[in-house]
């Protein structure tokens, strides 16, 4: 036995959406100046920056004159190159 099932429903229109006004104002923005500022780092900030910027040539110069610091970087690095090989 087949029985049919028929429905009716009633659709109502979708709600069309308003139309959004939308007032931007448009201004032209001025460049923003950097801001000017004076920035102070501490001695030690200084020679730690001095310590980590020196070539190999001032390292070597330093460790020539008795520099214990410049010493041992440069005995840390022939180990380093020593282990390569």
């Amino acid at each position: 036995m087949v029985n049919s099932v028929s429905t009716a429903t009633s659709t109502q229109p979708a709600a069309q959406p308003k139309p959004v006004e939308v007032n931007a104002k448009v201004t032209e923005s001025k460049p923003q100046q950097a801001p000017n500022e004076i920035v102070q780092i501490s001695s030690a900030a200084q020679a730690a920056l001095k310590e980590l910027t020196e070539t190999q040539a001032q390292t070597t110069k330093e460790a020539n004159s008795g520099d214990i610091q410049a010493k041992r970087l440069l005995a840390k690095e022939a180990a380093e190159k020593a282990a390569k090989q």
